[in-house]
């Protein structure tokens, strides 16, 4: 049995050589970050920030990867398929956890991910077009409790937070929105900007330059307190929603194969480019309060989000169509 022992460790000895100098090369070839969205919206905004200091920290190409498509699950399975050897990485946003309850995946979020780094947070914001008659989201509700289902907002899609977010606030309300979902937030956005549809929910970081400049009005906020960028936008904690908060947040995946002394390595990157004043300023910029958490906070934080969705999406009935 001993000899077995021994003659099965000098066996073994070249391929556990051959895999950790693997790691102590990476990364040998251009780097994928993986962004389920089109270009224009938070989640390429972040990409866009990191690139350039993931190339100088790591000393290799990064390139940033659009893959977008049925609520950022088309960039998610790209990356759950690629080899886990470290050169692919996927950026996503709060509805990754939230659409494995809506709608059926080509990858298990659980075990085809290993979490990174929690970026930030943000608050999510519900605005109108200056043309709407509302004065604000209270005038709203009036009004939509006279025509259930008759005003319409947009999003990003389909279980997203946004949509998630914007049914439990109706929920509240006790009024019946109808639900017009987008391929993601920029196209949104234009058509919300054009008075395509009376209201849009987005993240601040994206709404909000539009709300300072008058081309959109903001009618709240979905943080407890107002947010820094946009003092005038009330909370709908302080609307009297008091039970009501749905922030947003960011953070950075792996494939779940990706060996941990790898990972560990691009969780340290991302703490150093995170701390830096002039990359933490500019996320910040976005409308994002940078959290830099590695995985041992993130993990956690991920599996709560991913039962208190569910629940939402189970308890309205919420589906891929609709």
């Amino acid at each position: 049995m001993q000899r077995r022992a021994i003659l099965g460790g000098l066996l073994a000895a070249p391929a556990l050589l051959a895999h950790a100098r693997a790691q102590e090369a990476w990364p040998a070839r251009p780097i994928r970050l993986v962004v389920g969205w089109p270009p224009g919206g938070s989640v390429d905004n972040l990409a866009r920030i990191f690139q350039p200091r993931l190339q100088e920290l790591l000393r290799q190409s990064v390139v940033v990867e659009n893959r977008p498509g049925a609520t950022g699950t088309v960039g998610a399975a790209e990356a759950a398929r690629a080899a886990p050897d470290g050169h692919t990485w996927l950026l996503i946003v709060d509805s990754h956890v939230i659409v494995p309850s809506v709608m059926q995946l080509p990858y298990d979020t659980r075990r085809d991910f290993a979490p990174v780094t929690l970026i930030g947070r943000g608050p999510l914001l519900v605005a109108a077009h200056p043309s709407v008659p509302w004065a604000g989201f209270r005038e709203m509700v009036e009004d939509a409790r006279r025509r259930p289902g008759q005003i319409n907002y947009a999003t990003a899609g389909i279980g997203t937070m946004m949509h998630v977010a914007m049914v439990q606030l109706c929920n509240l309300a006790g009024v019946q929105l109808t639900h017009v979902p987008y391929r993601g937030g920029a196209p949104a956005l234009a058509d919300a900007l054009a008075g395509h549809v009376p209201l849009f929910v987005t993240n601040a970081p994206v709404g909000g330059p539009h709300v300072r400049s008058g081309g959109l009005r903001g009618f709240g906020v979905t943080t407890r307190e107002r947010w820094r960028d946009l003092p005038q936008v009330p909370s709908f904690h302080e609307q009297g929603f008091t039970d009501f908060e749905a922030p947003t947040w960011w953070g950075l995946l792996a494939p779940s194969g990706v060996p941990e002394p790898i990972r560990r390595r691009m969780e340290e990157t991302m703490a150093r480019i995170l701390a830096e004043p002039e990359t933490r300023a500019k996320v910040e910029a976005q409308g994002m309060t940078v959290l830099a958490a590695g995985s041992a906070d993130f993990r956690p934080f991920m599996e709560s989000e991913m039962e208190r969705w569910a629940r939402v999406v189970r308890e309205n009935d919420i589906r891929l169509q609709g």
